[in-house]
């Protein structure tokens, strides 16, 4: 069994084979050939935290990823607010094939399934990426959504400037730090990775033909967005269980400003073409991201079968 340390995974990554992955997880989901019970929830509010436990299956691959949230570590402790190990496993057999550290895998493929959505439901001509929330996935955010679209410009903010000049970095040539919400918000293109615990884009930020990934809010009570937006956007979520139970669209949901019935769709079904995705240049399209067991499991296997070819160049521990 191979045990595969995040070092190893931050050498051995590629950015573009992620997104073809992870594109290819939610068609596999969405014609039935993959299998995702909704996460599995343990909240310890005596320590600000909570773990959850994600098992998937797809294209022949079978694992689960085992993931914290912890919002005050990073001031209290100095450790991330979110790290993950997964196990992923030969479906045939049942037999552990890889242990693996996921804390990079989540960060990336959350990226990857933003702009993925990006993709499908943002207008073509969207030149301007906005991003709001400039904590850990902010950078791969950064590349991945640039990957997808080539932004000319880029703005960043965050309530610490110093986090927004970091991630700034990665593209000097097109970032720009901005010193507001609404700055940042004038984007063809605007993703909130916030911890989600107060609104921070409401629906004066909002104008025609936007497209907004959402991505902070991935447990019950989370929200980043005024529910008037979601009234007036075409919503989209990776999964609706799990949307519905803790994504963006949940706490309205619960308050009875919304309902399951307004939502367009799963962005799978975009994918295959099941459904539209955006239908005119000014409509408002909106993605709910509240992170799968697909997407790990298909960087899991990405990673496993590279990691083996490599054999001996790449430094794992064999057990």
């Amino acid at each position: 069994m191979l045990i595969i340390s995040r070092q190893a995974i931050e050498h051995i990554i590629e950015p573009d084979k992620v997104l073809e992955v992870v594109e290819d997880a939610f068609k596999s989901y969405s014609l039935g050939r993959a299998k995702m019970p909704p996460k599995l929830y343990l909240d310890l509010p005596e320590y600000a935290g909570d773990f959850r436990a994600m098992p998937a299956y797809v294209n022949g691959a079978a694992g689960v990823k085992w993931v914290n949230s912890h919002p005050q570590n990073p001031g209290r402790f100095g450790k991330p607010t979110v790290m993950a190990v997964l196990v992923y496993n030969d479906p045939t057999t049942g037999e552990p094939l890889a242990v693996m550290d996921a804390t990079s895998i989540t960060m990336y493929r959350t990226a990857a399934a933003t702009a993925v959505a990006t993709k499908y439901l943002a207008r073509k001509d969207s030149s301007t990426l906005g991003i709001i929330g400039c904590g850990a996935q902010a950078r791969p955010h950064l590349v991945y959504l640039d990957q997808v679209m080539g932004f000319n410009e880029v703005l960043l903010y965050d309530i610490d400037p110093e986090r927004a000049a970091r991630v700034a970095a990665v593209a000097p040539k097109k970032c720009r730090v901005v010193a507001s919400v609404a700055e940042a918000a004038k984007a063809d293109v605007v993703t909130t990775i916030t911890p989600g615990n107060r609104i921070v884009l409401t629906k004066d930020h909002v104008r025609d033909g936007h497209h907004i990934n959402c991505v902070g809010a991935d447990a019950l009570g989370k929200q980043e967005l005024d529910p008037q937006i979601l009234l007036s956007s075409r919503v989209f979520v990776d999964d609706m269980a799990q949307a519905t139970h803790s994504g963006e669209v949940s706490t309205p949901i619960h308050n009875g400003i919304y309902n399951e019935a307004m939502i367009a769709g799963t962005l799978g079904d975009v994918v295959t073409g099941k459904i539209p995705g955006r239908k005119s240049a000014a409509e408002v399209t909106l993605f709910d991201s509240t992170g799968l067991a697909i997407e790990d499991i298909a960087t899991a296997k990405y990673l496993y079968e590279k990691a083996l070819a490599l054999g001996a160049g790449l430094k794992v521990d064999l057990i």
